[in-house]
């Protein structure tokens, strides 16, 4: 599969204008995050984590993003997104909720916890989550449509597009401090930004990416 944006790394922007010491501080703290989870049981957390990596299939050439190591972090330090639908509980109470009823619901149909169960068994029951057809007991009358939709899948993404690795992927250069960008119009971009590949130049993309700062 050919990169959009050959030989950029967003973190090689370190020490270059874009960046400064606090946002340094807040990539270095992100990207420091255990791996372990502190706000999940273990039990809770292989759920999580098989749930991650449906909604978002990572590609095998490079490390994942740790989706779901973010989404307990964020949990854990109590940090919220600024807003919440009335109709949900508060962030840890639903993911705690929806992580037990997807087990529920793959122990009913069939046998075992959601994270043993086959990929296309849990393609299945997310789909059926998001089509709000899940009724076990264990969602205790929660809609599951709006667990997956305003909690679940805006979670996961939001964490993935968090993670200098998603950066890289779409050609963004992280925070806007202290330089910032000028050439906000469509189709235009500023020296400092990734230079997206175009059909049969690859390699010249890749070196010039290789070289922004």
């Amino acid at each position: 599969m050919t990169e959009r944006f050959p030989g950029y790394d967003v973190l090689a922007k370190r020490h270059s204008p874009s960046w400064n010491e606090k946002t340094r501080r807040v990539i270095d703290t992100r990207l420091a995050a255990p791996r372990e989870p502190r706000f999940f049981t273990a039990a809770e957390f292989r759920t999580l984590e098989a749930i991650c990596g449906r909604i978002l299939p990572q590609p095998a050439r490079r490390p994942p993003v740790p989706i779901g190591a973010m989404i307990d972090a964020k949990l854990f330090e109590g940090r919220g997104d600024g807003y919440r639908d009335s109709r949900l509980p508060p962030a840890g109470e639903a993911w705690r909720l929806s992580l037990a009823a997807f087990d529920a619901e793959a122990r009913e149909r069939y046998g075992c916890d959601f994270d043993a169960i086959d990929p296309a068994e849990q393609d299945s029951l997310l789909q059926a989550a998001q089509n709000g057809e899940l009724s076990n007991a264990a969602w205790r009358g929660m809609d599951s449509a709006l667990l997956f939709s305003k909690q679940i899948l805006l979670d996961v993404v939001m964490s993935y597009y968090g993670h200098p690795t998603a950066w890289s992927e779409i050609g963004f250069g992280g925070p806007a401090s202290p330089r910032g960008y000028v050439r906000m119009d469509f189709d235009r971009r500023d020296p400092w930004e990734a230079a997206e590949a175009k059909p049969g130049r690859e390699a010249q993309t890749r070196k010039a990416n290789a070289r922004i700062g």
